[in-house]
């Protein structure tokens, strides 16, 4: 298996949650405030760095159409995949800050923050948080084959055969990656990470059996697992779910304290008025309080999460902070 080398972005944890407050204050003090009230008076672009049809997508597709319904202008979805998301990243990190170009993330902000050695933008600096849109758990998944119920079982069979068992991932530095090494880490298990191309082929091979085991947003295998194709143990969030009220959580099974969501939001560029940020927020909050656009979510394995444009900066300064602690102890990069 191949070994993987870390490297870090220059600032340690206590200067990028330093760096997000200065950055937090600085946006909520900028200059001109624009008349909110003729915004918007031209087509708004919302770059995502992935491919249609992922959480990320869908979600940012749910709120361009309310958005766009109600201010009669259009809202263009505007994918550019690639890079773990960082060519999206600088399109709208490069983008006049004047509220017609977001961008719609998830996990792989951070995570691009806390392993690539170099990006061509700053994370923290070269954003203003609009809000959190949405977040869901993994499921951890087993093969069939196997013959485990619950993690308790796992964890001792994976105890019993150290550095035998494998873990896959939709890719390096992908969320399954993260999720996968901080199941380990706290479960003090020896298991090997075998990355795949994307969700499809780590779920494939975790139901063949070639791995053990899968921590797989939920969205891409409720359906599987309710056919009876792959078994779920156990779900990453901090409560069972209402689509598999039988799944338990991994905290309940025998790791207290154990949670891990995947996340998505919505940014701007860091010099975008503070006027409109805050309307954007209201106006993104308020279709995510919609009865449809919530149950399109809940059917994707995801629930609305709004937040206020600060706390959403300070949610992804720490965030960055614990994934460098993971990929610092689990050596994770990318060249």
């Amino acid at each position: 298996m191949p070994r993987w080398i870390v490297r870090f972005p220059r600032m340690n944890g206590a200067a990028i949650l330093l760096a997000a407050a200065a950055h937090s204050a600085g946006t909520a003090a900028f200059a001109a405030s624009p008349d909110v009230g003729k915004y918007p008076q031209r087509p708004i672009r919302i770059v995502i760095g992935f491919t249609p049809g992922g959480v990320p997508d869908i979600t940012a597709r749910l709120i361009a159409t309310k958005l766009a319904e109600t201010w009669k202008q259009q809202v263009i979805v505007d994918n550019r995949p690639g890079a773990g998301g960082t060519i999206a990243g600088q399109i709208v990190a490069s983008a006049n800050p004047d509220g017609y170009t977001l961008l719609s993330v998830s996990n792989a902000h951070s995570v691009a923050a806390a392993i690539y050695p170099k990006l061509p933008y700053d994370t923290i600096n070269d954003f203003a948080g609009i809000t959190m849109t949405a977040n869901g758990p993994a499921l951890v998944l087993v093969p069939p084959a196997l013959g485990v119920k619950t993690i308790k079982e796992l964890i001792a069979l994976a105890r019993s055969r150290p550095g035998q068992f494998n873990f896959s991932s939709a890719g390096v530095g992908s969320g399954s990656h993260f999720a996968g090494e901080l199941f380990k880490s706290a479960a003090d298990i020896d298991v090997v990470h075998v990355p795949f191309k994307g969700i499809p082929e780590a779920l494939t091979e975790t139901m063949a059996g070639r791995v053990q085991f899968f921590m797989s947003p939920l969205a891409s295998a409720i359906g599987l697992v309710r056919e009876g194709k792959v078994p779920a143990i156990a779900v990453t969030s901090s409560a069972r779910v209402p689509q598999l009220p039988n799944v338990p959580t991994v905290a309940e099974s025998g790791l207290p304290g154990f949670r891990w969501d995947y996340w998505y939001g919505m940014l701007a560029p860091a010099k975008t008025p503070r006027p409109l940020v805050n309307l954007l927020n209201r106006e993104i909050t308020r279709t995510l309080g919609l009865p449809d656009v919530g149950g399109r979510l809940s059917a994707l394995g995801a629930e609305p999460a709004p937040t206020t444009p600060q706390a959403f900066d300070k949610f992804i300064a720490e965030d960055i902070v614990t994934l460098m602690a993971v990929a610092r102890k689990a050596k994770i990069t990318v060249q």
